[in-house]
């Protein structure tokens, strides 16, 4: 049943009116409610502010390294003989390839530095110089062979023409949990945003092994600042080792740079690598290195590529390491 109501002309006035009041009043409502809302939200946030590799670095590696050499001085200090390749997994391709090496054909052919590229330029008796290039790119020197590499925090920018020491990238990882104390570190072996799993957690630090190595009683362990992860690409030819172990152009060379405080208050640097190469391994190869930390650069001193004292004879009773073709 519909039901018609009628209004005089001046009582048709009043209804109007109180519509047009209820409605002004619902308008009236509206933003008080919404006024009340961003009350009780706050003002908006700030915009997030982007900050330069450089600000934002959790760790400061400027300065001049020196290598420690504690572990495995035989490859290290000197060049092996040729066919002593152990601990390096090569494969069969790699291993004929090595037996083959001529270092007067590397001189001769104007490559005598292959011997230190990115693959195993910190295996090497050598000093290491950081610092910053601009605010996006950390310079990256060696005395012994006089070498250089860039590492970049923009992954935007185009790698060049292959080089013994590669197109670098790098990031800042494992940092520590927003917010500081109670913000919650990650489980034991899980990766904190950016860093890598199995990682030592906030809050816990390592010290290198061998003589020498920060250690002692007494010496606790001080927050987890962060670390610096390194990718290298776009590398040309080079060794792994000075008796010409190959790295081929497909490599990828990972790194891990850690600072660890000792007790007696000097610092050193600890530096995991792990080379990856389709070509010639048959699987990762992964060495640790330690370098402390020197007062200036007063015994910096870059030299040619020149080989170490080099081991004279063939072994030919060495075994290749992994065991894959």
């Amino acid at each position: 049943m519909t039901a018609t109501f009628s209004f005089p002309s001046s009582t048709a006035g009043c209804v109007r009116g109180l519509t047009v009041l209820g409605a002004a009043t619902g308008v009236v409502w509206t933003l008080s409610v919404n006024t009340a809302a961003q009350v009780a939200q706050g003002a908006p946030p700030p915009p997030a502010t982007v900050q330069t590799a450089r600000v934002a670095a959790p760790i400061d590696l400027t300065g001049v390294w020196a290598s420690v050499v504690t572990e495995d001085w035989q490859w290290r200090f000197v060049t092996p003989i040729v066919g002593d390749y152990t601990g390096v997994p090569l494969n069969s391709v790699g291993d004929k390839l090595a037996r083959t090496w001529d270092p007067a054909a590397d001189v001769k052919a104007g490559e005598q530095c292959r011997g230190f590229g990115a693959a195993g330029i910190n295996r090497l008796p050598t000093r290491m110089r950081v610092s910053w290039q601009d605010d996006e790119t950390l310079k990256l020197e060696w005395d012994l062979g006089t070498q250089t590499r860039l590492v970049h925090f923009d992954k935007t920018r185009p790698a060049g023409a292959a080089s013994l020491q590669g197109h670098a990238v790098g990031e800042w990882i494992d940092l520590p949990p927003a917010g500081g104390r109670g913000g919650g570190a990650p489980a034991a072996g899980a990766a904190p945003a950016g860093g890598r799993a199995g990682a030592a957690p906030v809050g816990a630090a390592t010290a290198p092994a061998g003589r020498g190595a920060p250690a002692g009683r007494g010496a606790a362990a001080g927050p987890r600042a962060g670390g610096l992860k390194v990718v290298t690409t776009n590398v040309k030819f080079q060794y792994l080792r000075q008796n010409g172990v190959p790295v081929s152009e497909k490599a990828v060379i990972t790194e891990y740079l850690d600072l660890v405080p000792s007790p007696d208050g000097s610092q050193w640097l600890v530096l995991k690598a792990q080379v990856e190469d389709p070509t010639y391994l048959s699987g990762w190869y992964i060495v640790s290195s330690h370098f402390r930390k020197e007062a200036d650069a007063s015994k910096w001193n870059p030299t040619p590529c020149e080989l170490l004292p080099r081991l004279k004879g063939t072994a030919t009773q060495v075994p290749r390491q992994g065991g894959g073709d």
